[in-house]
């Protein structure tokens, strides 16, 4: 994976991540993602639409914009190929340092189960190096 969709990933960026719904039609979510040797690994919670989305059908894509130039992005198309369990909130606090610089995530509830969607990349779109003129 380039070097530039890596430093995004690891940054304070929000991920947007499309799923397909049941009827066909697109749906987006916001939420924490990093890079995990050439995956995408996004968060989110057992029985929420983007898990119940990936559960039916794998096929995602997932854009970051830089929260400092927003011409510094990157848009990939991929397949989650794994959920990964997530209870013990190890990736979530991982995240949560990343995202919040904190050491624990901070948004428990009771009986929600945190799984990873690990997501190869199969098409990535990098935006060419630009700058927003001053």
């Amino acid at each position: 994976m380039d070097e530039k969709v890596v430093k995004l990933f690891s940054e304070k960026n929000l991920v947007f991540i499309a799923t397909i719904m049941k009827d066909g039609a697109p749906q987006v979510s916001p939420v924490w993602a990093n890079c995990e040797d050439g995956y995408v690994m996004v968060n989110t919670a057992e029985g929420r639409i983007t898990h119940k989305n990936v559960l039916r059908d794998p096929r995602v894509a997932v854009s970051v914009v830089s929260k400092d130039n927003p011409l510094d992005m990157t848009t990939i198309r991929g397949t989650v190929e794994e959920l990964i369990s997530d209870y013990n909130y190890k990736h979530a606090d991982r995240l949560t340092q990343q995202y919040m610089g904190r050491e624990h995530y901070p948004f428990k509830r009771n009986g929600e189960k945190r799984v990873i969607l690990k997501i190869k990349p199969n098409k990535i779109f990098v935006l060419p190096e630009l700058k927003m003129s001053e």
